[in-house]
């Protein structure tokens, strides 16, 4: 193969559409504002709607037990890592990894846990697999022992204690395992699950509209899977796809494919987790061919301090976004479809002359890399069939949070440059993940910019840091689909908040800053690495310190 070979984003993503099983010709624009702006990508929402009309299963949604069941996180004590199965296509059991809790004389399975900021989290993991785990509590912020980094893991059959207060602000956390070599194929085979957090002014924001879990305020976790004839996960990664990352062609909202639920015509909230392995969506409300407005209200941190109007969004994986749709702007009778719209996934840029590892890109199709045809197409997630509420009067509130405004700290910045060696391998700064070298040490107490820099990479990264939130400061080298959606500093709506997740396209660079206080003594060790969790695992993962 002759590394120089490379194709535009253009022509790949002609290519993926062309031959994508779901792709569709552009029929018209929607918009970036109004449904007809410019710089939205042309899509047929009638083939959209159409494929949700189809929808027939019913959103699994949390309940009082059983998958997804809510449980308070300090009535738990135990939760036993296991193999089971469970119904994920029609009339079909399909082996499972799941977290098992029992509590209060119920029985779950990945449980959606509820706590309070404050909230003492005290239970004990028991490794029932063949292999090693560990939980990572993505997003908070806890002390290296109890953050579950994988730097520390538990062998099969040995168990790991946690001991955390819950520190951080109201939001929507998750967990899943972090042991480094078992990763994506953990988190694929099941194992992931929501933490709900609250403080005052999320029940202030519940209460002002009237909002109830699992009926009025619905989590969604968006998921693409490939499944054999018998209805079994299939993950068994080729070279190429550990380089690019696993896509499944089969989408799935919380475990469900086809799925639809019944909404009241009024305000509602979607909490979204992208928990695929490294798929992104760019996620739109249609109705009969037209794009319906949403606020949106949090990202991975929290709530923004004031809701932002969007019509688009990108989620990558890793990410959450709390998004408000008031259905009085639909029309009544008809239903609505939350879509991923066609957009080009940027899987073969950069400047430096590679190509992926293996990879035939003149004959570049579903062939030679399963799943590359299926990312960045036009696909309906979930049918919302709205129904009447009378005398529903709420409105979105103009300030949701005491959220103060980023700054960027003094001094220099620090550097972080996304690259891969030509070969099989993702860097950061040169550096493939190896658990005894620390490339980055930073004091306890610092505040940093970093400028994370993808401008040789041939891929987006989503990038994710243990430990800490952080806030976004500019964009710059945005590529036109991404700038469409940006304001002021190439900022999107999602970087105005707290976040623990940040997707740098290719050509960007991105200024974050940093505050690195902690209340824990001695130093603590971290790891910061991409979320498309195959490019985790090829290397794009390093630790660092925080020395106290």
């Amino acid at each position: 193969m002759n590394p120089s070979r490379r194709i535009s984003r253009r022509i790949a993503f002609q290519r993926m559409a062309a031959l994508g099983a779901s792709a569709v010709a552009p029929r018209f624009a929607l918009a970036a504002q109004d449904g007809r702006a410019r710089g939205a990508p042309a899509i047929d929402a009638a083939a959209i709607e159409k494929e949700a009309a189809a929808f027939a299963n019913p959103l699994r949604l949390p309940g009082a037990s059983g998958l997804y069941g809510v449980v308070r996180a300090a009535d738990v004590r135990e939760m036993r890592v296991v193999r089971t199965e469970v119904e994920m296509l029609p009339g079909r059991l399909t082996p499972y990894l799941a977290y098992a809790v029992e509590a209060g004389g119920r029985q779950f399975l990945n449980p959606a846990l509820l706590a309070r900021r404050g909230d003492e989290v005290r239970l004990r993991m028991v490794n029932r697999l063949d292999e090693p785990t560990i939980i990572h509590w993505h997003g908070l912020t806890n002390d290296a022992r109890n953050d579950g980094s994988g730097l520390i893991v538990a062998a099969p059959g040995q168990t790991f204690d946690y001991a955390f207060t819950v520190r951080d602000r109201a939001s929507m956390y998750f967990y899943h395992p972090h042991p480094h070599g078992y990763i994506p194929q953990q988190v694929y085979g099941g194992l992931a699950s929501l933490l709900f957090v609250e403080d005052d002014e999320e029940a202030a924001l519940r209460r002002s509209l009237d909002l109830s879990l699992g009926v009025t305020e619905i989590p969604l976790v968006l998921q693409d899977r490939r499944f054999d004839a018998q209805g079994r996960l299939q993950y068994k990664a080729s070279p190429d796809e550990r380089f690019a990352g696993f896509i499944g062609e089969r989408l799935l909202v919380n475990l469900t494919e086809g799925p639809f639920i019944a909404a009241p015509r009024r305000i509602i909230r979607l909490r979204i987790l992208n928990g695929s392995n490294a798929r992104t969506y760019l996620l739109a409300f249609l109705q009969d061919g037209r794009q319906l407005g949403c606020y949106l209200a949090g990202t991975d941190g929290g709530l923004l301090a004031a809701p932002q109007r969007i019509v688009r969004t990108f989620i990558s994986p890793g990410q959450r976004l709390d998004l408000l749709l008031d259905l009085r702007e639909a029309a009544e009778g008809r239903p609505v479809t939350l879509a991923t719209l066609a957009f080009d996934p940027m899987h073969l840029e950069g400047t430096g002359g590679h190509a992926m590892p293996g990879m035939d890109h003149g004959s570049m199709g579903a062939q030679s890399m399963p799943g590359m045809a299926t990312e960045g197409e036009a696909r309906a997630l979930l049918r919302i069939d709205v129904k009447p509420a009378p005398g529903y009067a709420n409105k979105v509130p103009a300030t949701l949070s005491r959220l103060p405004a980023a700054r960027a700290p003094a001094g220099s910045p620090r550097r972080i440059r996304l690259a891969h060696d030509g070969k099989s391998n993702w860097t950061i700064d040169g550096w493939t993940y190896d658990a005894k070298a620390i490339p980055i040490t930073v004091r306890r107490g610092a505040t940093e910019t970093w400028l994370i820099e993808n401008a040789d990479a041939s891929m987006p990264h989503p990038m994710h840091i243990h430990g800490f939130q952080f806030r976004v400061l500019a964009r710059r080298g945005s590529p036109p689909q991404v700038h469409a959606l940006a304001g002021v500093r190439g900022l999107l709506p999602q970087d105005l908040g707290l976040i623990d997740t940040v997707h740098v396209w290719p050509g960007e660079t991105v200024q974050v800053a940093l505050d690195f206080s902690h209340p824990f003594s001695g130093d603590q060790d971290y790891v910061f690495h991409c979320h498309n969790l195959e490019h985790a695992e090829v290397g794009m993962m390093i630790r660092y310190r925080v020395k106290a």
